[in-house]
């Protein structure tokens, strides 16, 4: 199999190094905007070869890409892959703008090709607990959800200089409310369909950085369910967090713990339902990158859509707009 890498920041660092793990026999080929100090074969000999213009990676005719470069490009980059042929695993968020995202959804459908998103939360055993306990009902009718996040910015990636990242840049898509979008994701999952966005979002911190650190995001669902999201970049303790409050109990899950609890009303009391503490974090992208070439093998419709990731960004466009004009924005 032909397979390209577009970008090789820390996830696309990741995304080659399962890659490879997983097929072995592949040829994977990284496409990079600029060369490294080093040789870039040296520093990642997980890949056969790299190139530094889209023409070259276009030339190998790669089956699969994986587009890990900044949000702002990715819809340019793979609007010209799917014209080439190519299925696309695209990292979160699908964009920072909704400009040409129906065009690349609608490419990809005519030329049947995947197109996936990387929300890899979906792919965590604990947050797929959490999705099966309301399939199941556990709870009953669930009312209201109560998400959080925080991660001080420069702990995210330690070996590099946080303000030089996508996350600190406006012009690349960053941001609190994009960069954390999983939990707009995984609200959606949970949640069914949003109606309405109300958000406040600020830069309070004194980071290097030209964007909102943290942001409080209201939603309301199209049950009538309520959801309040804080997402912040300045925590220097790390948390992630989810609650769902129901008719006949709760469910909590703890994104860093990797546990889910249920409080039941008929026992009037927790239960520990999934507990996989110290588990590696890399199972779940080892996961999505497996169903994402799954996908490509049977022609099924990923888990995380183009369609998905477009219904996110408007959710996070729309929060954006709600802050700008505080007012509630309805998507």
């Amino acid at each position: 199999m032909q397979a390209l890498i577009v970008g090789l920041g820390s996830i696309g660092k990741r995304h080659l190094i399962n890659l490879r793990t997983i097929l072995p026999k592949a040829e994977i080929t990284i496409y990079r905007h600029h060369e490294s100090a080093g040789n870039d074969l040296d520093l990642y000999p997980q890949a056969n070869r790299c190139v530094y213009s889209l023409a070259d990676a276009i030339a190998i005719e790669p089956e699969i890409t994986i587009i890990a470069n900044p949000a702002s490009l990715h819809v340019e980059t793979a609007l010209k892959l799917a014209q080439a042929g190519s299925s696309l695993l695209i990292e979160k968020p699908v964009s920072n703008s909704i400009k040409g995202v129906h065009e690349l959804i609608s490419l990809c459908a005519s030329r049947g090709l995947t197109l996936m998103i990387g929300y890899n939360l979906r792919f965590q055993q604990a947050m797929q607990t959490m999705r099966q306990q309301v399939l199941n009902g556990s709870i009953g009718k669930i009312q209201c959800l109560l998400a959080e996040i925080g991660q001080y910015l420069p702990d995210w990636r330690p070996e590099s200089d946080y303000s030089l990242g996508v996350s600190a840049q406006r012009r690349l898509g960053g941001g609190v409310i994009l960069e954390l979008s999983h939990e707009l994701d995984y609200a959606r999952w949970l949640m069914g369909e949003v109606k309405s966005v109300s958000a406040q979002s600020k830069k309070l911190s004194d980071l290097q950085i030209n964007v909102e650190d943290i942001a409080n995001i209201q939603l309301t669902f199209n049950s009538g369910a309520l959801g309040n999201i804080h997402l912040n970049m300045i925590q220097r303790d790390s948390s992630r967090s989810c609650k769902l409050i129901g008719t006949e109990g709760t469910l909590k899950w703890d994104g860093i713990l990797n546990r889910v609890n249920l409080y039941s009303a008929k026992t009037r009391a927790w239960h520990l339902i999934f507990d996989k503490e110290g588990a590696n974090r890399n199972e779940m992208y080892v996961n999505e990158l497996q169903y994402f070439l799954d996908c490509v093998s049977t022609g099924s419709k990923p888990l995380t859509s183009g369609e998905d990731g477009l219904r996110v960004l408007e959710i996070a466009l729309a929060a954006h707009k709600s802050a700008r004009l505080q007012k509630t924005v309805v998507v």
